[in-house]
């Protein structure tokens, strides 16, 4: 069953670069926040889109909110993708695929890509917008824009 509008953030725990837990629950209370699914790092959509977060990062920092980037790629991949593009924002590992069955995210491309989907939270972590878009670059304004109706 997919995540929808209205509905908390599952508790889930996750590894960062630094090979820390990232708990889910952990920004609830304190901050709106952007979370994305994405399929791998170092693939062209995926720079892109990982691209296009940074670049806007202080605007979403201006907003108040976090950006938080989830894919099956192992912490080190994540770490060197970090590095490589430098990257300001946290990046998880669900090398299992367990949040993103959590979230319920279909695969897109006759199932053979993870799909690509964007959540922004509250900061009581209800979802206020899901956006599923093989179209990297949509994502971003999407959730700024969200995130400019929630100020």
């Amino acid at each position: 069953m997919s995540l929808k509008i209205g509905d908390l953030i599952p508790e889930f725990t996750l590894k960062d670069i630094d090979n820390n837990d990232f708990y889910s629950r952990s920004l609830i209370g304190k901050q709106p926040f952007v979370m994305y699914f994405y399929p791998k790092d170092f693939t062209p959509g995926c720079t892109k889109e990982a691209c296009s977060f940074r670049d806007h990062y202080e605007e979403f920092k201006d907003l108040g909110a976090e950006v938080i980037g989830i894919s099956s790629d192992s912490e080190k991949m994540h770490e060197k993708f970090a590095r490589n593009y430098k990257l300001p924002f946290i990046l998880l590992s669900d090398k299992k695929k367990t949040v993103r069955k959590l979230f319920g995210i279909p695969a897109n491309l006759f199932g053979l890509l993870p799909g690509r989907e964007t959540y922004v939270f509250d900061k009581n972590g209800k979802v206020v917008m899901v956006f599923n878009s093989m179209s990297a670059i949509k994502h971003i304004d999407k959730a700024l824009d969200i995130l400019k109706q929630l100020k």
